[in-house]
């Protein structure tokens, strides 16, 4: 069976003020579906933009990225962002909610891209945040919620299109110890219950311990893996 993302012989190189400067090094990755994998390296180690190069933000300036069978560096800008609507759902580390709306409207804004009709969106979104243990406070806003909360939203707005792939920079990495281990636990759930394939970058070995594979990047390069 082919992987669900392939990468081959990718790199990436910023240019300025006339200089070239290589990010990522002639990279080779093979994920499967279901895998839970975890990013490491210090910082500048390119992890975050290799999670954007596999996401479809970003574009590579050699080698392909391949997710289920599709070469997404190939595909042009509104196909591309078809192709992230309908695959890719997006952690961050700072939530990145809108304050003015409810957790329900937040996690509602994927299904805007879609033509789902209200009353199915409806069901998706009651579904996305039960999952993520918050059907109780669909009408509070943002500031009314505690971080870990606010994650959870994040998260339940992630899923809400039922992606195949989940991408995470940092989802801890603003959050308390208390916090941190229920969103590890939560994405964990994901991973095992939910069959989401998800790719984490952390700088935190614990963090990364709740993943099933472990890929360690330094300065561009693959230099290992553990698990």
């Amino acid at each position: 069976m082919p992987h669900l993302i392939e990468i081959k012989a990718l790199a990436k190189s910023y240019w300025r003020d006339g200089f070239e400067i290589p990010v990522l090094n002639n990279i080779n990755i093979n994920v499967e579906k279901g895998d839970y994998l975890a990013l490491m390296g210090p910082s500048g180690s390119g992890k975050s933009t290799l999670l954007n190069l596999i996401a479809g933000i970003d574009r590579p300036s050699k080698g392909e990225v391949v997710v289920d069978g599709t070469n997404i560096a190939k595909l042009g800008e509104s196909e591309l962002a078809r192709w992230r609507a309908n695959n890719i759902g997006f952690i961050f580390q700072f939530y990145n909610l809108i304050p003015v709306l409810t957790a329900y409207d937040n996690v509602g804004l994927p299904l805007l891209l879609t033509k789902l009709g209200k009353a199915e969106q409806k069901k998706h979104i009651e579904t996305a945040l039960s999952i993520v243990g918050l059907g109780d406070r669909m009408k509070h806003y943002p500031k009314q919620l505690s971080g870990g909360q606010e994650q959870r939203v994040a998260i339940a707005r992630a899923i809400v299109t039922d992606p195949q792939i989940l991408v995470a920079d940092e989802p801890t990495g603003d959050l308390d110890r208390n916090s941190a281990e229920e969103i590890l636990t939560l994405m964990k759930r994901l991973n095992e219950e939910f069959g989401k394939t998800i790719i984490m970058v952390t700088h935190d070995p614990h963090a990364a311990e709740s993943a099933k594979k472990t890929l360690n990047l330094e300065k561009g390069d693959l230099i290992g893996s553990s698990k």
